[in-house]
C-alpha cells in the first residue's frame, strides 16, 4: 500500500489501520527510513490508537547514531518495545527475547 505522508497511519493518506483493524491485528512491527522521521511517526502513531508497538533497533535507519538513539530512547520510554531482528525473531519462535 501506498504511504503518502511521514506516518502510515495519518488518515485519507493511508489504509494501514483500517486494514490492520480489519484482520484483528493489534501489534504493528516498525522498520524503514528515516527512524526519526517516518518511523518513528508510524510508531507513536500506532500507539496512540492502541496498537501495540515494537521499532526494530536494526532495521531502521536515518542520518546519524545520535538522531537514531534519541528515536529508541523515545519509543522504548514512551510508545512500544525497542527489539533487535535476532531478537524478534526469537521471540516469534516461541522463545524468550534476548537481553
Amino acid at each position: 500500500m501506498d504511504k503518502t505522508r511521514f506516518s502510515g497511519f495519518v488518515p485519507g493518506t493511508c489504509e494501514l489501520d483500517s486494514l490492520l483493524r480489519e484482520r484483528g491485528i493489534d501489534t504493528v512491527i516498525v522498520s524503514g527510513t528515516m527512524t526519526n522521521c517516518c518511523s518513528e511517526s508510524t510508531a507513536r502513531d500506532a500507539a496512540q490508537r492502541n496498537y501495540q508497538v515494537i521499532f526494530l533497533a536494526d532495521a531502521n535507519a536515518t542520518l546519524t547514531d545520535d538522531e537514531h538513539n534519541a528515536t529508541l530512547n523515545n519509543i522504548q520510554t514512551l510508545f512500544g518495545e525497542v527489539l533487535t531482528v535476532e531478537q524478534l525473531c526469537a521471540l516469534l519462535a516461541g522463545r524468550k527475547a534476548l537481553a
